[in-house]
This record gives structure tokens, sequence and C-alpha cells, in this order.
């Protein structure tokens, strides 16, 4: 791809996060978990909003998976346990901008999966 189409790519990334973004919020109870992938790895993090601190994190390098299909159902499950750790059962999702497919589906039914609710 050429540097054009990488732009224009991006930037329509970061309009559909804003507008997801203005639309969506997290508290204490109910934390927005934000997904961030990148080409090598996947993070995750639960947020309260209403303080701007994060509640847990994880990241795939940390438990040695990538960020394709399988990693991203790994992951979700050691997310899930952190949460379930932290008292937490429901959840708020921000896809951050990524289309529901593929790795960010997958790690979303995987949290589904082990009994997060969203």
């Amino acid at each position: 791809m050429n540097a054009k189409v990488l732009k224009s790519k991006l930037a329509n990334r970061l309009k559909r996060k804003r507008r997801i973004r203005a639309k969506i919020s997290g508290s204490a109870t109910l934390p927005r978990v934000s997904v961030f992938k990148s080409n090598r790895y996947l993070s995750v993090q639960a947020i309260d909003d209403a303080t701007g601190t994060t509640l847990c994190a994880l990241n795939s390098k940390a438990i040695s998976q990538k960020a394709n299909k399988e990693g991203a159902t790994a992951t979700a499950e050691a997310f899930a346990g952190k949460l379930k750790e932290a008292g937490l059962t429901s959840i708020v999702f921000d896809r951050n901008g990524y289309q529901y497919h593929g790795v960010i589906a997958a790690f979303g039914e995987a949290l589904r999966a082990n009994e997060i609710k969203f």
C-alpha cells in the first residue's frame, strides 16, 4: 500500500474512534475495555473514565501471544480472569475504531465465552 492509502485508512479509523467515544463511557462498576491492536501484539485495559484510572491491563506480549485470532482468544481468557479477580463481570466494549471483525471479534467473543457481559 502506498502512503496515501495508509494515511486515509488511519484517518478513517480515528473518525470511527471519535464517533464511538462520544457515545460510550466507563465507570468503576461498569468499566470501558479499550483494545489496541498492532501488527504484533494486542493490548487491552479496563478504564474508569470518571476518575481516569486504569483498573486492570494486559498485553499479549506478557503472555507470549501474537495478534492473531488464536492469540486474541488466549489474551481474552487471561484478561477475563483479571477482570473477575477485580470483581468485574460487566463491561463496556471499546473497539477503539477497529471494525468488529477478525482479531477484535475473536477477542470479544472469547470475553463473552468467559462470562463477561457487554
